[in-house]
């Protein structure tokens, strides 16, 4: 199997494609790809990986231009896969000499810059998921222990099961042309936090999550509930911000 690998230098400088060749075995991932191609052709290959079990979300890149976890994206179904769909833009169609019949195209995630090869540079990401507060404050009268009933825990483990992997926030035409718009996962943690009973700030929270660069910005292309590899729904939550909002003036 044949993988053409995205390639740059320090800062994303001197941006090229090299093509590989690995020999798939049974069970292998394009992570496992990765880590043959650096033993046997290139040490210098630079990709990021954790925990390999499709929790920690350190391994997103792009595959075939479309956001995924590369630790979960196994070879041998690739062939068999219907294309996600995505709604396209600039990021996930620049022009690449690339044999879709016969390669694998190997790319660091969109809408964040390259530091090097298939490592990007996820402080904005992070910056803007921390503007939207992603922590319980419970109101000041609150001295015990607050429990939340069954039914509560499972609506809110729908957006906490989230794992800040950025694969929606690379996939968002939003985040390619305004890069301080929130995007997806923030949005749904800021949804997680003001639907939770024990907050004690939502209207705060609301305000932080409906500014202009907030839910409103939101054009629901649905490409980050398409690429989420642990079935979170964004543009459920911006909806609900977004609908709160609107109740709340």
């Amino acid at each position: 199997m044949k993988f053409r690998v995205y390639r740059a230098g320090r800062n994303g400088t001197d941006t090229r494609y090299e093509l590989y060749e690995v020999d798939p075995q049974p069970g292998m991932s394009v992570l496992e790809a990765l880590f043959e191609i650096q033993e046997k052709y290139d040490d210098g290959l630079a990709f990021r990986y954790s925990c390999r079990g499709a929790v920690c979300g350190s391994c997103a890149m792009t595959v075939n231009r479309e956001p995924r976890l590369a630790c979960r994206t196994q070879l041998a179904n690739m062939a068999f896969e219907k294309p996600l769909a995505l709604k396209m833009f600039p990021a996930l169609t620049k022009e690449v000499q690339w044999n879709k019949s016969e390669e694998v195209l190997i790319e660091p995630l969109p809408n964040l810059p390259v530091l090097r090869d298939l490592i990007v540079d996820m402080d904005p990401f992070f910056e803007v998921y921390r503007n939207i507060k992603p922590w319980l404050e419970q109101a000041e009268h609150e001295t015990a222990p607050s429990k939340m009933s069954t039914e509560e825990v499972i609506r809110l483990d729908k957006y906490a099961n989230c794992i800040l992997c950025a694969a929606c926030y690379a996939s968002c035409p939003v985040n390619e042309k305004n890069r301080v718009y929130l995007g997806p996962a923030a949005l749904s943690w800021a949804w997680r936090f003001i639907d939770d009973p024990r907050t004690g700030d939502k209207d705060e929270r609301l305000g932080l999550a409906s500014g202009n660069n907030g839910a409103p910005a939101c054009e629901f292309a649905y490409n980050c509930v398409k690429v989420c590899p642990r079935g979170v729904a964004p543009a459920s939550a911006i909806r609900s911000i977004r609908s709160l909002s609107k109740g709340s003036q």
